[in-house]
């Protein structure tokens, strides 16, 4: 992928638990159906990680090791934020960075609060968060539900505010 042609960078909480079920996992991992599904609900058709990368997509994560049980302690998502950091560094050319879940909120916070000081995204509830709209060195910041893993498929209401929510991002990075 050139990191010229990225436009938005959507940055998921975490690796899946089994490796052959990631974001860039053979065939077609857990984690790839579920952000193509939900790709596919904001409009785009897709059916590949590699449609998306045409389009100028690129996938993350915020920690870059499986999250085993429920949440990531803070040490963890603010080492793990420095690597992101670096990662997003490489495409200066993106206009949107989609967090994807409160860990990915949390490391983007962490970044935010080593270079201004003070946290990005408002604590509180997503629901509520995501209606902000947000700026981060010249880049729109959407916070959202996160789009992997067997949550996605639990509540119709979250995957309708994703696709809201990705829709909008679209829009702004010009996709």
């Amino acid at each position: 992928m050139d990191p010229a042609t990225v436009r938005l960078i959507m940055v998921a909480e975490a690796p899946a638990a089994e490796m052959g079920d990631g974001l860039y996992a053979p065939g077609m991992p857990f984690h790839l159906e579920t952000t193509l599904d939900a790709f596919r609900a904001a409009g785009v058709e897709t059916a590949s990680q590699q449609d998306l990368a045409a389009r100028g997509i690129y996938l993350t994560t915020a920690v870059k090791c499986a999250k085993l049980g429920y949440g990531v302690g803070r040490p963890t998502v603010e080492a793990c934020s420095r690597l992101l950091e670096a990662e997003i560094a490489l495409f200066p050319q993106a206009r949107v960075i989609m967090l994807m879940g409160d860990v990915a909120i949390g490391a983007l916070n962490a970044i935010a609060r080593r270079r201004t000081g003070k946290r990005l995204i408002p604590a509180g509830p997503t629901y509520k968060v995501r209606r902000g709209e947000y700026r981060f060195e010249g880049r729109r910041v959407f916070p959202s539900y996160l789009q992997t893993g067997r949550s996605y498929l639990i509540e119709r209401s979250k995957r309708e505010m994703i696709a809201a929510d990705l829709k909008a991002a679209l829009v702004v990075a010009g996709i």
